[in-house]
């Protein structure tokens, strides 16, 4: 009797293992992705405009080893995209132009704990030929020369000051712009003598315009970081990119960019 009730225990045992549902492949935002699991979806990437040329050539990049997945880029202030984010804006993924505006994101519970993944550093844009003979910030404050710069609350704009500061030099500029390639297009496109920039963005204005270097004792290094959203929809996705990024094919397309390591 008492083997007959042991048999029965043990087909029973053996019968609600089988039963036991297999985890679920998708992923949760914060779960660690399965490495031999395929890649598929869409995802949306909200990242400071001074990214734009690195991240689309990422994202052209990483689709093609991914054919069937789509990464969309909303480009602007850092400042800006943190404060949608934490108002419930969908997106997977966040990289800001520095660190106060990502912890933004992180106090506000809307991403995960951020890396950092990149550096920058700031120039001073002028015309082609650098016709008003611009060699240091304390040019920028020579009278008639029409200046631009970021808004304050924008992380160039805040980096533009802190170096004008360290400079002892006191700029009025003529417009603030809302992000940096505000800035760029205004030099560019001759509303503006001179504007405080990354350097990435001097290769961005290519033959229209060119930088002039500020030494590193008035420079400020530019810190990005960057992390997936709590709430992503393709949480799997967003790991998989913000991987891409720190990767050293990731690293290769901003160096070349002109971010620092």
């Amino acid at each position: 009797m008492r083997k007959a009730l042991a048999c029965l225990a043990l087909v029973a045992l053996v019968a609600c293992s089988r039963a036991s549902p297999t985890p679920s492949s998708t992923s949760q935002p914060g779960s660690q992705p399965n490495p031999t699991e395929a890649l598929g979806g869409s995802i949306t990437v909200l990242a400071a405009s001074s990214l734009t040329d690195a991240f689309n050539e990422m994202g052209r990049q990483f689709q093609a080893a991914h054919p069937g997945i789509a990464i969309s880029f909303s480009f602007g202030a850092s400042s800006t995209l943190a404060q949608q984010l934490n108002a419930g804006a969908p997106a997977d993924v966040l990289a800001t132009a520095d660190e106060p505006t990502m912890q933004v994101a992180v106090t506000g519970g809307s991403v995960t704990t951020p890396t950092v993944f990149a550096h920058n550093r700031l120039s001073i844009l002028v015309a082609k030929g650098n016709p008003n003979n611009v060699r240091t910030l304390a040019d920028l404050a020579r009278p008639g020369l029409i200046v631009v710069l970021c808004a304050a609350e924008v992380p160039c704009g805040r980096f533009g000051r802190q170096a004008l500061d360290k400079a002892g030099v006191k700029v009025t500029p003529k417009s603030l712009e809302a992000n940096v390639r505000g800035v760029v297009s205004k030099v560019t496109l001759g509303e503006a003598d001179a504007g405080i920039v990354y350097v990435t963005d001097v290769r961005v204005a290519g033959s229209t315009a060119e930088g002039v270097s500020i030494p590193n004792e008035q420079n400020v290094l530019a810190t990005y970081p960057i992390a997936t959203v709590k709430t992503a929809k393709n949480a799997r996705l967003a790991e998989a990119f913000v991987a891409y990024v720190r990767s050293p094919d990731g690293r290769q397309i901003l160096a070349k960019a002109g971010f620092e390591a």
